[in-house]
C-alpha cells in the first residue's frame, strides 16, 4: 500500500471519533433494550400480584369500583342475563 492511498491525519481523526460515537450510541441503544425488557418483564410480575389482589378483592366485597385516593368503593351492577 502506497501513501498516497490514504487520507488526511485530520479525516482520519473526525472518521474515528464519529466511529467512536456510533459504536458507543449502539452500545447505549442495546442497554437501553435490555433495560426495557426488564421493565416489561417487571411490569408483568406487578400486573400479575395486581390479578391476585383484584381476585382476593371480588372474594370479599364483590365486583367494586374502588377510589385509589381514600379506598372507599362501589359496587358494580350485576348485568342482567337473559
Amino acid at each position: 500500500m502506497s501513501q498516497d492511498n490514504k487520507i488526511t491525519q485530520e479525516e482520519l481523526t473526525r472518521v474515528t471519533e464519529l466511529n467512536s460515537k456510533m459504536v458507543q450510541i449502539q452500545g447505549e441503544i442495546g442497554a437501553g433494550e435490555l433495560r426495557k425488557a426488564d421493565l416489561v418483564a417487571m411490569f408483568a410480575k406487578e400486573s400479575e400480584q395486581m390479578e391476585v389482589i383484584k381476585k382476593e378483592l371480588e372474594d370479599t366485597y364483590g365486583k367494586v369500583n374502588i377510589d385509589l385516593k381514600d379506598g372507599s368503593y362501589e359496587l358494580i351492577p350485576e348485568e342482567e342475563k337473559e
